[in-house]
C-alpha cells in the first residue's frame, strides 16, 4: 500500500469516528474517488484498510459500507480493549520514563482543558494522546501495536461515549486516578482504575445501547 492509499484510509476513518460516515452507509468508490480528488485505486486499497481494521465490511453485490456492531459485539471488544490497556499500565507502571510522563502529563492538561471548555470534541482526541501514551510508556512494542489497533475499532464508540452528559467530566476523573498511580509506580493501582476506565458496564453500557440506537436512526433518516 502506498502512502496516499494510507492517507485516504486515516481521512474515512476520521469520518467514521466522527459520525460524518453512520454505521451502514455505503461507501461508494466514484463518490470518494470525485469528493477526495484522486482516482479509484487507492480508494479501492484504502478500504481494503479499513475492511481490515473492521472498520468497514465488503459485501456482495453492495460493496463497501461502514461496519454496524451489535451491542453485544462492542461490549466484548471494551472487554479486551481493557485488558489490553490494562497489560499497558502494568508494563507502564515499572517502565515509564520521566520524558514518557512528562508526555502523559501533557495529554492529561490537554484533556483538563477539553473538558473545562465542555468541548467533547477535543476531549476526544486529547484522550486519545494519553491513552496512547500509556501504550508507549510499556516498552512492549507488540503490546502497543495490538491496543492501537483495536483502538481504531472502537475509535466511534468511544467518541459516543463522550458525548453522553458528565461523561468527559468523569473520564477525566479517571484519567487522574491512572496517573497519580503511575506516577507512584503502583501497578495494581494502575492496572484497576484503567480497566474500570475502559470497560463498558452497568449505566455505561445503557448508554451506550441508546446512543447505538441514535446512531442507527440517524443513519436510516440519511439513506
Amino acid at each position: 500500500m502506498n502512502r496516499l492509499s494510507e492517507s485516504l484510509r486515516e481521512a474515512i476513518e476520521e469520518e467514521v469516528a466522527t459520525g460524518k460516515l453512520l454505521p451502514g452507509t455505503h461507501l461508494d468508490e466514484i463518490e470518494l474517488a470525485k469528493r477526495f480528488g484522486v482516482s479509484r485505486t487507492p480508494i479501492r486499497e484504502a478500504l481494503s484498510l479499513l475492511a481490515g481494521e473492521g472498520l468497514v465490511e465488503i459485501r456482495p453485490r453492495r460493496g463497501a459500507v461502514v461496519a454496524q456492531v451489535t451491542p453485544q459485539r462492542l461490549v466484548e471488544m471494551f472487554e479486551v480493549m481493557a485488558e489490553l490497556e490494562a497489560m499497558c499500565a502494568r508494563l507502564a507502571a515499572r517502565r515509564i520514563t520521566d520524558a514518557e510522563l512528562a508526555t502523559l502529563e501533557a495529554a492529561h492538561e490537554r484533556c483538563r482543558e477539553a473538558a473545562a471548555g465542555r468541548d467533547s470534541d477535543a476531549y476526544f482526541y486529547a484522550n486519545e494522546h494519553f491513552h496512547q501514551a500509556i501504550y508507549q510508556a510499556g516498552h512492549n512494542a507488540f503490546l502497543a501495536e495490538q491496543a492501537v489497533a483495536l483502538q481504531r475499532k472502537v475509535r466511534p464508540y468511544r467518541r459516543l461515549q463522550l458525548r453522553v452528559r458528565n461523561r468527559v467530566n468523569r473520564s477525566f476523573e479517571e484519567h487522574q486516578e491512572i496517573l497519580d498511580a503511575l506516577k507512584a509506580g503502583d501497578a495494581e493501582k494502575a492496572v484497576t482504575a484503567i480497566r474500570a476506565h475502559v470497560v463498558v458496564q452497568g449505566e455505561r453500557f445503557a448508554d451506550l445501547v441508546a446512543g447505538l440506537a441514535r446512531l442507527e436512526n440517524e443513519a436510516a433518516l440519511a439513506k
